[in-house]
């Protein structure tokens, strides 16, 4: 048992999700993720990308690698 929690890690790599947003399909009808994903990155034209992860049903995060294309996909 020494050894088990000898080996244990207490440091924890958060996450940075100040260049994050949470959103969510509103609709009863089933959501295909990437056609939704091809679909926002047409729209936003993000200049250093964008990252979606599908997360719970209908809904996603979107990490954005700079600031302005997080400002351009709020307005």
């Amino acid at each position: 048992m020494e050894e088990e929690l000898a080996n244990l890690n207490t440091v924890d790599e958060k996450e940075d999700y100040k260049l994050c947003l949470v959103g969510r399909v509103l609709t009863d009808s089933m959501v295909h993720f990437l056609s939704m994903r091809n679909t926002l990155v047409d729209l936003w034209h993000p200049l250093e990308g964008v990252s979606i992860t599908d997360i719970v049903e209908k809904g996603s995060l979107f990490r954005f690698y700079y600031e302005i294309d997080l400002k351009r996909a709020i307005d």
